[in-house]
């Protein structure tokens, strides 16, 4: 949110020209920018530049013109409206997405103010103030514990203080790797959470194979069985791949009895068999855009009506929330959400069924404030070949979705987890 006004001298003394609120905070926190000692009509740039673990800068901004009282008169930010959030609008010129690697460390956000409606060269410039801001996934006093027991390629996420915490067992997708940020926010929220490497954890490096269910039920139990985690009160939260697993062992597992699922973000993919397998079987299915970005929403499309290739979802019997992306590219997202649905339906289960589907929205839906991806650079963890994907969304109506889905999915938590009387589990999956 971005204010300027123009301020009086109040007893010889003036206001900061320049000051963000609050200056430190979580990640899905908003901040209020306010440019103060502004005279009328002045033209001002309002800049955000991010220096990324990897070396690449992130950068946006946004036009203003004070008004005769010293408001904003009619401004824009980036082409959108004023009063959107700044990190929406980060873009580089590498095809890579914006992914915060190291979770001890904040996300440092440089906020400055041009004179002028400036669109280039501001690192030769001096500008007329500057702030910089924190972001963190961990909020203070939450822990970060390595896992690997048992074979596991994990961390574990407690909140601050003694606990016990509801648990949320955290798969990401088909990308691979032992992604944090998401858990630690959780964590952040009140959740202790574990997020599990499933494609290039250390077995699979070792030994060259793929897990099997046991893998995912070891996590579970590990989660489970933590003296500061509430056993029964456990949740599973996937994105894309991660999904078909979470809802697969939902349903089959005979050891995780979760209280709630989401699937979130994206693609709900059912199938038993993998997505890397359909990749083959389906190949010739697969388009490219304009720019030769890999499409592959069709995949799994007509939808199968072979019961033996899909989990039966009518054997579900804990709250599940799927977030979906109308726009998804890469998944055939909504397709796939409402053949659950007529399954449930049919089943007599669908009063367990949350569906947030969302306009204009592509596959990678992330906690809020995150940059959107139309497309970018994806490593296959099969093959580790890099190609470039593309993923849909436009970016006004992406960003909404992330935030107004991860506020839903925080009030679907604590719903599940902290109230109620229900043991189980709970599942949330972005499709």
């Amino acid at each position: 949110i971005i204010r300027i006004v123009r301020t009086e001298q109040t007893a010889g003394v003036y206001a900061p020209p320049l000051s963000v609120h609050p200056s430190r905070g979580l990640m899905d926190e908003k901040f209020i920018v306010l440019v103060q000692k502004v005279l009328p009509g002045c033209q001002l740039t309002v800049h955000a530049l991010h220096q990324c673990e990897d070396g690449n800068s992130w950068e946006a901004f946004g036009h203003y013109t004070t008004d005769a009282s010293g408001t904003v008169n009619g401004t824009c930010f980036t082409g959108y409206q004023s009063g959107w959030d700044i990190l929406w609008e980060l873009t580089i010129s590498s095809p890579f997405r914006l992914r915060k690697k190291n979770v001890q460390t904040p996300m440092e956000v440089t906020i400055s103010v041009y004179q002028g409606h400036q669109t280039e060269g501001f690192v030769d410039q001096v500008p007329l103030a500057s702030v910089l801001v924190e972001r963190w996934y961990m909020a203070p006093g939450v822990r970060r514990i390595p896992i690997t027991e048992e074979g596991l390629t994990a961390t574990l996420f407690l909140p601050a203080g003694p606990g016990p915490f509801p648990g949320v067992l955290d798969l990401w997708g088909g990308g691979g790797q032992l992604v944090e940020y998401r858990a630690a926010l959780l964590a952040s929220h009140g959740f202790a959470s574990l997020a599990l490497d499933y494609l290039t954890c250390k077995i699979t490096l070792e030994t060259g194979k793929m897990v099997d269910n046991q893998y995912f039920e070891t996590a579970y139990r590990v989660l489970q069985q933590h003296p500061q985690v509430l056993g029964s009160r456990i949740a599973m939260l996937a994105l894309s791949l991660g999904t078909s697993i979470t809802l697969r062992m939902a349903v089959n597992s005979q050891v995780i009895k979760v209280t709630t699922a989401k699937t979130y973000f994206h693609i709900l993919s059912i199938w038993k068999v993998t997505v890397f397998l359909e990749i083959h079987v389906n190949g010739s299915k697969t388009r490219f855009s304009e720019k030769n970005e890999v499409i592959w929403r069709d995949l799994l499309l007509p939808i199968t009506t072979d019961p033996s290739f899909k989990v039966d979802m009518g054997r579900l019997q804990c709250p599940l929330m799927l977030v979906v992306g109308e726009d998804d590219q890469n998944w055939a997202a909504y397709d796939s959400a409402m053949d659950i649905k007529e399954m449930m339906e049919r089943a007599g289960n669908s009063h367990l069924l949350t569906i947030l589907s969302y306009p204009k929205t592509g596959h990678l839906i992330e906690p809020p404030y995150t940059p959107h991806f139309r497309a970018s650079i994806f490593r296959k963890a099969d093959t580790h070949e890099k190609i470039m994907v593309l993923w849909g969304g436009q970016t006004v109506e992406h960003s909404h979705a992330q935030e107004d889905a991860w506020k839903k999915m925080l009030v679907f938590l604590r719903e599940n987890l902290y109230g109620g009387t229900n043991p189980g589990a709970t599942l949330l999956s972005h499709l």
